[in-house]
């Protein structure tokens, strides 16, 4: 975070305490000049992504809790320690941990955009292909273009376009739109079923701080679907709101379409053995082994959490299943540890990224 000096002194007379006070200022303006732009972070709001988080007398573990906020509250950021953002409260301030808030108005300079020499053009090549107002995810979408618009470019970075026409101006992710790239992920034309589990008055297993596992199971399938249809496959949600679905529909939407993957997302809760935690995923016939393993290699390998294997599982939305279908149990609600990184943003893109993963490996091989 830039820091601003101000230079203060008694006034005094004499031409050589005024040039070393000159010099001074000279030296302290060349100090803020030279910082690594990469250094350069913005920040105006934190947007809370868990319930229940604790807020601290300051940033770190060691310090006391002073309270608790939760979900999509948002406070005004004050500064940024490391992994410890300070916020206003309503009286005084707190510090909480950065791993559990998104935040809002972020202008990091990481990569910064380089003009484009001449004239550059690019044509989208998916339907409903995002605009960012940044070079980064962690901006904010703001218009959406279809397939085959064409688009000027005016700069770019390693990994962004920006770009402008007529009607929409902003950045969009170079793996989006250079085609060659794209298809070769083997996503194009595939058609996958997402099953978020449970639903309406479903709720599934209940976390240690209240949490529905059919609301995150919910977030996790909206995620994933937005990702892979970027990536030019056909996305089909068994439910697309919270409402129960009875489970023989479930495996029957999959049947009655020409379905490449089937993919039943749950979370997991043994509060007998609250310690318990890890991701594992399920097959019921065995053609589909190699699906499951995939998949689970794929999320371990972006998670990082414990390995419970990808294993047989008498499930009925896969026994009743005839296309290729897993069932992944991706977390444990009652380990309060885990409970927490699952509600948070970032932990939630490394699940799909996981999953896509397994996905192209699997189609790629098959």
């Amino acid at each position: 975070m830039r820091k601003y000096y101000q230079v203060t002194s008694k006034v005094r007379t004499g031409g050589t305490l005024l040039q070393r006070k000159i010099k001074l200022l000279i030296a302290m303006g060349v100090i803020l000049f030279i910082l690594p732009i990469n250094q350069i972070v913005y920040a105006n709001e934190a947007i809370i992504n868990v319930d229940n988080l604790n807020v601290r007398s300051g940033p770190g573990t060691n310090f006391g809790v002073v309270g608790q906020i939760h979900t999509d509250e948002t406070y005004k950021i004050i500064q940024i320690d490391d992994e410890w953002v300070e916020i206003q409260l309503e009286t005084g301030t707190g510090w909480v941990s950065r791993e559990f808030i998104t935040t809002k108005g972020d202008q990091e300079e990481t990569s910064p955009s380089i003009p484009i020499e001449g004239e550059k053009s690019i044509e989208i090549v998916f339907e409903n292909t995002q605009i960012r107002n940044g070079p980064s995810t962690d901006y904010d979408i703001i218009d959406f273009v279809n397939k085959g618009t064409k688009l000027n470019v005016v700069a770019e970075t390693e990994d962004w376009y920006q770009i402008e026409n007529d009607s929409v101006e902003g950045y969009v992710l170079k793996k989006l739109v250079d085609k060659q790239d794209v298809i070769s992920s083997g996503f194009e034309d595939k058609t996958i079923v997402i099953d978020a589990g449970h639903g309406g008055r479903d709720v599934g297993a209940i976390g240690v701080n209240e949490t529905y596992e059919k609301n995150l199971t919910y977030k996790t399938a909206q995620e994933l679907a937005q990702e892979l249809t970027q990536l030019g496959a056909e996305v089909i949600l068994t439910r697309s709101a919270d409402e129960y679905i009875f489970l023989s529909s479930r495996s029957a939407i999959s049947n009655n379409l020409s379905t490449d993957a089937f993919i039943s997302i749950h979370y997991d809760s043994i509060p007998e053995l609250p310690s318990v935690s890890g991701i594992s995923t399920y097959y019921y016939h065995d053609q589909n082994e190699e699906l499951a393993k995939y998949i689970q290699q794929g999320v371990i390998k972006e998670t990082g959490a414990n390995d419970r294997k990808a294993s047989h599982g008498d499930y009925q939305v896969l026994r009743q299943n005839y296309k290729p279908a897993v069932l992944m149990e991706l977390g444990f609600m009652s380990n309060s540890e885990e409970e927490l990184l699952l509600l948070t943003n970032a932990y939630q893109k490394k699940i799909v990224s996981g999953i896509i993963e397994g996905l192209g490996k699997y189609f790629a091989n098959n």
